[in-house]
């Protein structure tokens, strides 16, 4: 499986998926990068995804969460589908939102970390999940996943 992301490029995520972005609710950049998905493994029946920035831990304590996506039934997504999404449900951030918040590192370039689980069922979650009803109800369902890196500059 592999993850296409024009929102990446020579491993750095666009300003405008960011705080350096014009659409933003607060200090949250709101503006949600596109992907595409290839090689699906067979008997996919959803996706589920997971951006995540394990270089905050330093900064508050943990990995903060920017994005959840459950029962994605399409090979991606578009740029900012995250404000409206209807084909897919998405999980609470670390700002305590439903909604794709961007990356905005307060100390030093961050790697960002996007995983894109391939699944052979539809979760059983609603809007408004948490990491760890995503981990609880992926469990024995992965068929497989893959993850890209990015930085985003502070």
């Amino acid at each position: 499986m592999q993850i296409i992301c024009p929102a990446i490029k020579d491993g750095y995520f666009l300003d405008k998926y960011g705080k350096r972005g014009t659409v933003v609710k607060g200090a949250m950049p709101t503006f949600s990068f596109g992907f595409k998905i290839e090689d699906i493994p067979f008997g996919t029946i959803s996706f589920a995804f997971i951006l995540d920035d394990p270089d905050s831990i330093p900064v508050c304590g943990f990995k903060w969460l920017h994005w959840l996506g459950a029962n994605l039934s399409k090979e991606g997504i578009e740029d900012n589908e995250s404000i409206n999404a209807i084909t897919f449900i998405q999980g609470k951030n670390s700002w305590g939102k439903s909604l794709y918040g961007g990356m905005a590192p307060p100390d030093k370039p961050h790697t960002y970390i996007f995983k894109v689980f391939a699944l052979d069922c539809l979760l059983n979650l609603k809007n408004g999940f948490s990491l760890e009803d995503l981990q609880r109800e992926m469990a024995g369902h992965i068929l497989d996943s893959a993850f890209i890196e990015g930085i985003y500059k502070n």
